[in-house]
């Protein structure tokens, strides 16, 4: 895929409709890195103008941030910032909750003011727009259920442009018992992705998985990295990751569109 560079276009005085901030885990974690592919296409596929930073993209400092080390967020903060403003970026656009939060949320006190979407509302607006259409007769008849990522549903409250998009899918869209503002979290929010786990009797993704399994669904459908991996894991820890597949929506979209 030829995807362009912010600074490749800038070197022809081009500015993109959108940046497309790929964030750590879509670059760098193997199994984030076919989300980032899946999206990519799409945006391709639609005739979106966009680009990434390349190698001019660093951590957003969330991970830092939520672990309590305000002086690596703010320093990750501002050289991105710097970055971004140097660009003259307007409208940005990205597969990672995390990311999508302290961009539009947090950057704004440090002087990053931008016009920040996550990748499914920005799906929901191509598809709204006629821009995207959801061929779903690969999922026709089977049961799909969606989990809700902290950041995306109860931070900031955005709930329906998942499921609209699922709902072009001809899928059998059940809802786990906790979903919506009574999700869930996977069990990495908060920088639990990395570290050890505290003292318990089970673990938070062990708990999902039970949950997911009980609704019968034969595909979990997420829009955050850490879930993906989380949920992944606790299929495995149920010895069920052969019968329930784990994907993100631009995936199931990708494949559903044979793109």
């Amino acid at each position: 895929m030829q995807i362009k560079t912010m600074a490749e276009l800038a070197a022809n005085n081009e500015n993109p409709e959108v940046l497309f901030w790929v964030g750590c885990a879509g670059s760098f974690d193997a199994r984030a890195q076919r989300v980032t592919v899946a999206f990519a296409k799409i945006l391709s596929s639609v005739g979106v103008n966009f680009a990434i930073l390349g190698n001019e993209e660093s951590c957003t400092g969330d991970p830092a941030r939520r672990a309590g080390n305000e002086f690596v967020f703010q320093m990750s903060a501002l050289q991105n910032i710097e970055t971004l403003n140097m660009y003259g970026v307007k409208k940005i656009v990205t597969a990672c909750p995390h990311c999508f939060n302290t961009l539009k949320n947090e950057y704004p006190a440090l002087g990053g003011q931008y016009d920040v979407v996550h990748h499914t509302q920005y799906l929901n607006e191509l598809l709204k727009s006629g821009k995207l259409k959801i061929e779903g007769g690969n999922f026709k008849g089977k049961k799909i259920t969606y989990h809700d990522s902290c950041y995306l549903g109860r931070v900031n409250d955005e709930y329906e442009a998942p499921r609209s998009l699922l709902n072009q899918l001809d899928s059998d869209l059940v809802e786990l018992k906790r979903n919506k503002t009574k999700g869930l979290c996977c069990g990495a929010g908060g920088a639990q992705m990395f570290k050890e786990d505290e003292p318990g009797d089970k673990r938070i993704n062990e708990e999902r998985a039970v949950e997911v399994l009980k609704s019968g669904a034969e595909i979990v459908a997420a829009n955050c990295p850490f879930c993906i991996t989380m949920l992944s894991d606790g299929m495995k820890a149920a010895e069920k990751q052969d019968d329930v597949m784990v994907y993100d929506i631009s995936e199931l979209i990708v494949e559903s569109n044979s793109l």
